[in-house]
This record gives C-alpha cells, structure tokens and sequence, in this order.
C-alpha cells in the first residue's frame, strides 16, 4: 500500500514551535502544524499526527517561530503613504488645513493615490498585516495596489460634502463610491465599506443616504468621530448636541458602525456606544503624535465594545506599525487605570486579529486561525536576538517583539511576503526597485511642501 496515496494532498503544511489560534481565547499550542488547501485551513494538529493524514506541495519547517492569525489594520489612509514626514510636530486641524489639503489639492489622482497604497501595501505586508481597512480617495486605485500585493481590503467609499479632485459633491461620491463596489463585488479579496469622513465634513443628508445604502447593501460604515476636543465644541456651537448624539438621532449608530479614534468620550457617550453596539478604532500612535489625546479604552473594554487597532496614515502616524499599536494601546491602558493588568497582551493580539475582524463583519473568516477559516498567517521568530529569553510567547509578542521578526505573510493561503535571515524581504506581487522608483518620483514633487 502506498502511504501517501493514503493522505490528503494539501497545497501547504506549515510547521512551528507554537500556534496562537486567537479562538479559543488565550489558547497557545506547542509543536504543532496547519494544513491549507485552496485558501483554507483544514488541518491544526500536532506535527506528527498531520504528517499521518496530509502531504503537502510545499511545506515550511519553523523551528523557534510561532504562527498567528494575519494581523489586521482597521484604520488606513494608505493614498497618504508619500506624506509621510511632509508635516510633523504639528497639531491636528493645522496638519490637515496648512499641509495635507494643500498637497491633496495638488497631487492627488489616480497614480498618486495608486502609487501611495501600494508603498503602504509593502509596509503592511512586512509587518503581518493581510487585511486593511482603508478610507481615501480614488478608491479604486488603493483596490489595484491591494490586489497586485495579493492583500485582502476594505476599500472604503469615502464621502465629504464639499468638492475635492476626487468629486464634486455628494452625489457624485456615493455615485463614484457604489460603482466601484459594484465592480469588485465578485472579487475574493476587495470588499467595501461606505466612509464618511467626519461628522465636521459631512451634512445631515448625507448620513441619512449613507444610513441607508448600509442598509440595502449590508455594509460597515467607516467613520473618524470624536477625535479631538475642537471637534467636540464645534459640533456643539454648530448643532447643539456632541457629535455621537447627532450621529445617533441621523441614525449611524449601529453594529455596522467603525467609529474612529473616539478620543475626546464622556460617560454618556460611551453608554451610547454600548447601547448601539458600535465598534471602536483605537489608533493610540495617531492620536498621541498629533496630541488629539488618549482613547478611554479600558472604559470601553469594561462595556464589553468591540475594539480593533489602527494605525492611521504613515502621514500622522508615520509607521503603518499594528506591532507598535498593540505595544502602546496596552501601556497606555495600564497607565491610565493604573492598574499593571489592565488590557493583558492576549487582549491586545485579539485587538490586532479577531476584534478587528469582527468590526468588519469578517470574523467568520478572518481574524483567527481555525479550520474552516480562510488561511491568512502570519509567522513570528521569536530567536531574534530582542525576544530571547521566551517564557511566554504570547506576551513576546505583544511586549517584545517588533515587524522585523514577521519572516511569512500567507494571505487566502498563498505566500505574499517572507524574510529569510538578514536578508531583504521578498514579496510575491510587488518589486522594491517599483517601490523605490515611485517614491524618488513623488518625493522630488512634494518636497516643496515640506513644512520648515
């Protein structure tokens, strides 16, 4: 009898001294493998037992790795990438009004956008990152750059009530926003969410287009809210009530609802956002740079809110980095409460994965690894020189470890990204003489820009 004629034939088998599933909550398993076969894990067990029922094409041996659930980004602006740097050290509404508009006004299109989310698309994938969840113009171009990186997305339609180079009002960016989803809806790896912008961009009828359309099409609304304090006090010059309550009376709170930084709470608006069911983007690296302030999250974690990690634009932030996120959301929490056990690491991975899954209404098929599941990995080494010792991995990862350890990026089962030794990474989709052409371009023309 043949003893592989015996045995299902995988396209992978991947071997590592430990496994963090993410479900069931803080599970961690020694020497085991997982089998992928057409995008799908159907296998997690110990290596000898999947060596019994499976043969691979090709199988990858990890000796000192563990293997995670691909990292997820719930907060991207990934058209900013050649922004990065243009404007530091400066408070948010002068960021966004004396240097990122004017250049907007002045770049950005298609190429632009297209170039800077695949230079975003990079960034990611070294770090682990195999879904995003992005929020710019010319949408499509950020699906295109997506797809050539083999990287799942969420391209969000964004929407604003005054013209930009993108669309001339809203009409014309519900319009332009829906044909694209419409164009990508067969694809296994772009889905859309509908993105206003921010309460102070968007009108009253707008949100209510927007309310519905969600609605009928079943889709997640991608929304900044309560960034900033100024934010707060303008809404209520302007309409009377905070910016949560007004989104609830027009009716966009809601599960579907992905509220954005959610910085400046009160009591009551967290209670709001319990009531509703609203999932949260915490994007702590964002916030702090641009002094927008701190996020209450252990106030938000104590209300059982769903909460994902963000890292926002590389022109805020300026590291598209779900490892420095996970890092500073869990030591921010410890000091604001006070309190050493305050979001535990587990709690700050499930953040990164599963949490951020299901603010996108994906958690059936991303954000953990289990069978049935589509196969989105990511391998860590836990050798390198600044994680060793290793008494817990888990907390490694969070406390420890940095994307320069990330050595395999699997998205839908297929090897985007690895990194062996010293080596630069490779990528299955992208080229870094492409990455570091376009950059040399779009530097030379925004350097004028460049805030003194």
């Amino acid at each position: 009898m043949n003893a592989i004629a015996d045995k299902q034939f995988v396209d992978y088998i991947i071997e590592a001294d430990w496994l963090a599933p993410v479900v069931p909550q803080r599970q961690l398993l020694e020497q085991h493998a997982i089998a992928v076969q057409d995008g799908v894990i159907v296998a997690i067990q110990p290596k000898n037992e999947i060596h019994r029922h499976f043969h691979a094409a090709q199988q990858l041996e990890l000796d000192g790795h563990i293997l995670i659930p691909g990292l997820i980004n719930l907060h991207t602006h990934l058209g900013m990438s050649m922004m990065r740097g243009l404007a530091d050290d400066v408070a948010l509404m002068q960021w966004l009004q004396q240097h990122i508009w004017p250049v907007e006004q002045s770049f950005v299109a298609e190429r632009f956008v297209r170039d800077g989310a695949l230079l975003g698309c990079a960034e990611l994938l070294q770090s682990g990152v195999t879904c995003f969840n992005d929020m710019y113009f010319f949408p499509q171009a950020t699906a295109e750059a997506a797809i050539q990186s083999g990287m799942r997305a969420y391209i969000g339609l964004v929407v604003m009530d005054f013209p930009t180079k993108y669309a001339h009002d809203a009409d014309d960016y519900l319009a332009k926003g829906l044909a694209i989803r419409d164009e990508w809806r067969d694809s296994d790896l772009i889905r859309a969410t509908l993105a206003p912008h921010a309460p102070y961009t968007v009108g009253d009828k707008t949100f209510e287009q927007i309310v519905t359309y969600a609605e009928q099409l079943d889709l997640p609304i991608h929304l900044h809210l309560h960034e900033t304090q100024q934010e707060v006090e303008e809404s209520l010059t302007k309409f009377g009530v905070r910016p949560i309550e007004r989104m609830r009376q027009l009716g966009v709170l809601d599960p579907r609802l992905i509220a954005v930084h959610s910085v400046a709470m009160n009591e009551q608006d967290l209670d709001l956002m319990q009531s509703h069911r609203v999932n949260v983007c915490h994007c702590p690296s964002s916030n702090l740079k641009l002094a927008s302030g701190i996020a209450p999250i252990s106030a938000m974690l104590k209300r059982d809110l769903n909460v994902g990690l963000g890292t926002d634009s590389s022109a805020s932030n300026n590291r598209l980095d779900i490892w420095t996120e996970m890092r500073t959301a869990a030591l921010l929490a410890k000091a604001q409460q006070q309190d050493a056990a305050a979001l535990p690491a587990w709690q700050a991975l499930e953040m990164a994965t599963i949490h951020a899954a299901r603010a996108l209404n994906a958690d059936s098929s991303i954000g953990s690894l289990e069978v049935g599941k589509r196969a989105d990995i990511c391998a860590v080494n836990l050798q390198h020189i600044n994680s060793m010792p290793c008494y817990d991995p888990i907390s490694q990862l969070v406390y420890a470890c940095g994307r320069e350890q990330v050595t395999h990026v699997l998205v839908d089962g297929e090897l985007q990204y690895q990194k062996l030794s010293f080596q630069p990474g490779v990528y299955a989709g992208i080229e870094p003489t492409e990455i570091k052409e376009i950059v040399q371009l779009w530097q030379a023309k925004l350097k004028p820009f460049k805030a003194m």
